[in-house]
């Protein structure tokens, strides 16, 4: 370790035991988040007060009115503005700092008051700013990843906690109900790819160009279903409604997506990306593959085989719930250091 990442340890270290010291039972945590309103880390949050977290967010502004921000919302200008934000911050009573995503990290590991944990969500250690997430993990207490294909990435010790599954929604139901309930034909066999056609990372060319092959291989006709901007409660009838779900995505780190169809027992045919390999696992009837004619041959023996998966009760250990326990256990092994 060189000295500045002693240095900063070492403040850590020291404001961690002033605030346990002071601290209740209750473990107070801030949260730095790139987007507050985020599903996945609004269950989070909830799935953390569960186990007794007291949790305070704090987003990165966005100048999107300036015409500055990227696509995402957001533009390094932002988070140079947020850095004096979390600083101040963080003279609070928490017991620690948690950066979601790496572009937070920055502002979490420069402030000298509080112990540090980092997540990585996928793109922010796979993608562009991979160096930046890199960099904020040696300096942290503890890092978070999604899949062990980001802990080999990453490179040094790290805990992998996949995002959760909210197992209540996302159940089984009725195909033909679900169908009727969005209008799609019954006499089709529809795959479904939840993204929209823009986004480039999820190669929706290659998910089109796979069904279009697959097309000329089988008796029924095949319809490929883009779902995206939808309410995250109307999603299950979607899973429900489709034949199977249809990953091509360049890179992942663990894809919602995917855990979410196995809760609802429908098969998916993906690309080797993030932890999907892992999750498929002992899953029926749900493959990976390595180019795009493997993709086209596993699509086409799904949509020939006509059955649901069992990924239901493989996904079982991925709930919100569990993810929430896994997440809690992290902090208190830091603020108990």
């Amino acid at each position: 370790m060189s000295d500045d990442q002693s240095s900063v340890a070492d403040a850590h270290r020291s404001r961690r035991g002033q605030s346990i010291d002071d601290a209740d039972s209750e473990l107070s945590v801030l949260n730095l988040v790139t987007n507050d309103r985020a599903r996945f880390y609004k269950q989070q949050v909830a799935a953390l007060e569960r186990e007794g977290v007291e949790c305070t967010t704090l987003a990165v502004p966005s100048d999107r009115e300036h015409g500055t921000s990227t696509v995402e919302g957001r533009s390094l200008l932002d988070y140079v503005r947020f850095y004096p934000m979390a600083l101040q911050r963080s003279f609070g009573e928490y017991d620690l700092i948690h950066a979601n995503y790496g572009l937070t990290g920055p502002a979490a590991v420069f402030q000298p008051n509080l112990p540090v944990v980092l997540s990585l969500w996928g793109s922010d250690l796979l993608g562009t700013y991979g160096p930046v997430s890199k960099l904020c993990a040696r300096y942290s207490d503890a890092v978070i990843v999604m899949s062990d294909q980001m802990a080999d990435a990453l490179g040094q010790d790290c805990h992998v906690i996949p995002h959760g599954v909210d197992l209540d929604k996302f159940a089984p139901a009725s195909q033909r109900d679900a169908q009727a309930e969005l209008g799609w034909k019954q006499d089709a066999q529809q795959v479904l790819f939840p993204y929209p056609r823009s986004k480039a990372v999820k190669n929706p060319a290659l998910a089109e160009q796979i069904v279009h092959v697959a097309r000329e291989r089988l008796d029924s006709p095949v319809e490929l279903q883009f779902v995206s901007g939808v309410p995250h409660d109307r999603m299950p009838t979607y899973m429900n409604a489709a034949d199977a779900l249809l990953l091509t995505s360049d890179r992942e780190g663990s894809p919602n997506s995917v855990k979410e169809a196995m809760a609802c027992n429908l098969p998916v045919v993906s690309t080797d990306v993030g932890d999907v390999a892992q999750r498929l696992a002992g899953v029926r009837h749900s493959f990976v593959g390595r180019d795009e004619t493997e993709l086209v041959d596993y699509l086409v023996s799904v949509l020939d085989a006509g059955v649901e998966s069992n990924g239901r009760e493989v996904i079982s250990e991925l709930s919100i719930d569990r993810m929430g326990e896994r997440l809690a256990a992290v902090y208190r092994d830091i603020a108990e250091t």
